[in-house]
């Protein structure tokens, strides 16, 4: 009986199950592109802007991206090493730009991210990109 009510839940549909999803990030990830102006991030479902979290920053000499993303999340908006700005946008989207500082330098970038999804479970992630 146990069983067959497991099964009977796995059979629910997807979205029932499924927590928000960042779909694709531009600039792509691992890209290699002249300074951007922004990133943008597209999401499986809209997600609510004032509970998101989005930074962008460099990737210091030796230091992981997933160290400098931690550290772009700890990050107070206003800190200079972000080279985000925070969004202008809010309430519910499945789409975010997030504007950039101008004049970036060459180097490797870390996007981060940390989300509410719908069902209220936090989703986190990075992509990195490359300035020429």
């Amino acid at each position: 009986m146990k069983r067959l009510l497991l099964l009977a839940l796995l059979a629910l549909p997807g979205a029932a199950l499924a927590h928000t999803a960042v779909t694709s990030v531009v600039p792509a990830r691992g890209a290699v592109v002249q300074a951007p102006t922004a990133v943008t991030l597209n999401f499986s479902e809209p997600v609510e802007l004032r509970f998101s979290t989005v930074r962008v920053m460099a990737v210091a000499a030796g230091q992981t991206p997933e160290a400098a993303a931690k550290l772009a999340l700890a990050a107070r908006p206003e800190t200079p090493t972000l080279v985000s700005r925070p969004p202008t946008t809010a309430g519910l989207a499945a789409r975010l730009s997030v504007p950039l500082k101008a004049g970036l330098k060459p180097g490797l970038y870390v996007v981060a991210w940390r989300l509410l999804s719908e069902d209220g479970h936090p989703v986190s992630g990075l992509s990195t990109f490359r300035v020429r």
